[in-house]
């Protein structure tokens, strides 16, 4: 085991403990472990691609994200250092499980707090039935509750983050995107301000895409890539839809019984629109997991995390040209007071 990974178990271990004196010992401790086995199963590519027992399929996506790498430290200004030099294969479809939660008539996410992190609208378990039992807690307390999948997270910097398994077969536009996302969470990250950091991430990844498509891309992908982010911006807007209605509603002063009514009648009508979208889209089935849990608040609650800022960010990036000025600049706003730099984020988003 390198001398580089150890020192990482050894942080690994170090955090838990810290952690583990502000709030359950048992949620930090397999955090710790999460990350450690993470990091151990994890190979670099080139004894991947040397191992003449690799699958052909995966010496072709191993060898693809490298240039997508390559392509995030020269052309993005992305950072140029461990992170997805190595690969971990695993043996369950996500790398781990997110669980948000609202109050029954609700969209505010409840929140958790890290000292890394800052505050976050999610809590993370690597087993789905440690995340499916904390679930069941919350339900018990009167919350709506979603449990995840997640295929990838970043570490900010503070470990090599791997390719895995969970998310490598990504057709190729897609892997970019992820993997463009999560190495711009190294680049700026704020504690505390989840619209800020996602929007921001968003915003390079989709700019990035852009740009390698335009370089590496060929017309099928280039077509295939335009069917995908369609049919993203399509689903998204029949949420955003009814993440207001669900506002509206929860803002009235009907009586509770009658709020909770017209909740159910509401979800019941997002699932009905949602067979129609899909329908329209030829049959594509790659949403429907979004589904696979009755629908709840939780399921809304941070819809608009990944969105609301992303006009702002574009319009920065169109106004500075560069990437290395259009990260100067982010970083000025996010050196601002929370409220200070929200004001600024919507002005922009109102002038694009």
């Amino acid at each position: 085991m390198k001398t580089r990974t150890l020192r990482q178990i050894a942080l690994a271990g170090a955090a838990a403990g810290l952690l583990a004196s502000c709030s359950s010992l048992n949620y930090y401790a397999q955090a710790a472990r999460g990350q450690v086995s993470l990091l151990t199963d994890a190979r670099p590519i080139e004894d991947w691609l040397a191992d003449n027992g690799t699958d052909s399929k995966l010496r072709v996506r191993l060898a693809t994200a490298r240039q997508i790498r390559s392509f995030a430290v020269k052309e993005l200004g992305l950072p140029d250092n461990g992170s997805y030099k190595n690969y971990a294969k695993l043996s369950r479809p996500y790398v781990l499980w997110n669980i948000v939660a609202t109050p029954e008539l609700s969209l505010r996410p409840l929140q958790w707090c890290f000292p890394v992190a800052g505050c976050v609208n999610y809590r993370g378990y690597y087993s789905k039935e440690d995340a499916q039992a904390y679930a069941q807690e919350l339900r018990a307390g009167g919350h709506d509750v979603q449990v995840g999948g997640v295929p990838a997270y970043s570490t900010l910097g503070w470990f090599n983050d791997p390719l895995i398994s969970t998310f490598i077969q990504y057709p190729d536009a897609e892997l970019a995107r992820l993997i463009f996302h999560e190495l711009s969470h190294q680049v700026i990250y704020v504690p505390g301000d989840s619209q800020f950091n996602e929007s921001f991430a968003s915003a390079v990844e989709e700019a990035g895409v852009e740009r390698w498509l335009a370089g590496f891309g060929n017309d099928v992908m280039r077509q295939n890539y335009a069917k995908f982010a369609a049919r993203k911006k399509d689903f998204l807007k029949l949420l955003l839809e009814y993440r207001h209605a669900l506002e509206v509603n929860y803002a009235s002063k009907a009586p509770a019984a009658s709020r909770r009514e017209t909740k159910a009648r509401l979800f019941v009508q997002l699932k009905d629109d949602y067979l129609l979208l899909k329908e329209s889209w030829g049959g594509f089935a790659g949403y429907d997991r979004f589904f696979a849990e009755p629908l709840s608040n939780a399921h809304l609650a941070s819809v608009a995390t990944y969105t609301d800022f992303v006009p702002a960010f574009r319009a920065l990036l169109a106004r500075e040209k560069t990437f290395a000025g259009f990260y100067d600049a982010a970083r000025k706003l996010a050196a601002l007071e929370k409220a200070e730099r929200h004001r600024r984020l919507k002005a922009l988003v109102a002038r694009a």
